[in-house]
């Protein structure tokens, strides 16, 4: 069985500090004023962009078990 750092911690790595630099630009965007969360189609995009990301945190999550124990 592989071991933490070659299995869990790349995971931890990718979706932890890729996850701080695009909450980050998610907050500058709303910052800057670049998105009216009151209108609709931007709150739909703003949705879909935080949907998006735990999607495939889930998805690479799910992967790594299946490789790991089946």
């Amino acid at each position: 069985m592989p071991s933490f750092f070659n299995s869990w911690f790349p995971f931890i790595y990718l979706y932890g500090v890729g996850g701080i630099f695009f909450f980050f630009g998610l907050f500058i965007i709303k910052k800057s004023g670049a998105i009216d969360l009151e209108k609709k189609h931007h709150k739909f995009w703003m949705k879909a962009m935080i949907f998006g990301y735990f999607y495939f945190v889930a998805l690479h999550f799910f992967l790594i078990i299946a490789a790991l124990y089946f």
